[in-house]
């Protein structure tokens, strides 16, 4: 446990830390308007680059958010890791459930591919050449 800040103290601690938190969500917009090609005309960053950056700070953000605002620097660390510990395997289980869903909407569309019928007139004028037309069965649901 740590000893108790005075009132100006405690005041100068949430403004530093309001600030770091303004400044990070401004490079965050910033790096998001350069990313998609808002500031500098046909200057785009590669998705590969853009997203982890933007993941990166905003995790620091929620470290940040909890490590100082929610007390978690003041708490006992077994009290920390009963906290940290589900968080870990409620974000394993977002990326399993998105990695789950696309791979449905993937088979979905590959069924959908599949399900196209192509169908080829078999009375055709003397000489005409027509070419086959393909059909796609519509999703009734």
């Amino acid at each position: 446990m740590s000893a108790h800040l005075s009132y100006e103290e405690s005041k100068k601690l949430v403004f530093k830390g309001l600030i770091l938190l303004g400044v990070i969500t401004l490079i965050e917009v910033f790096i998001a308007l350069i990313g998609n090609g808002h500031i500098i005309s046909g200057f785009r960053l590669p998705k590969y680059i853009m997203y982890p950056m933007m993941i990166g700070f905003s995790m620091y953000k929620a470290y940040f958010i909890v490590y100082e605002f929610m007390h978690m620097r003041y708490e006992v660390k077994s009290l920390a890791m009963a906290v940290l510990l589900p968080m870990t395997l409620l974000i394993w289980a977002m990326i399993a459930f998105f990695s789950e869903g696309n791979k449905w909407f993937d088979y979905k569309n590959y069924v959908r591919t599949k399900n196209k019928v192509e169908v080829k007139t078999s009375i055709q004028p003397q000489g005409a050449v027509k070419p086959s037309t393909t059909y796609e069965i519509q999703d009734v649901h």
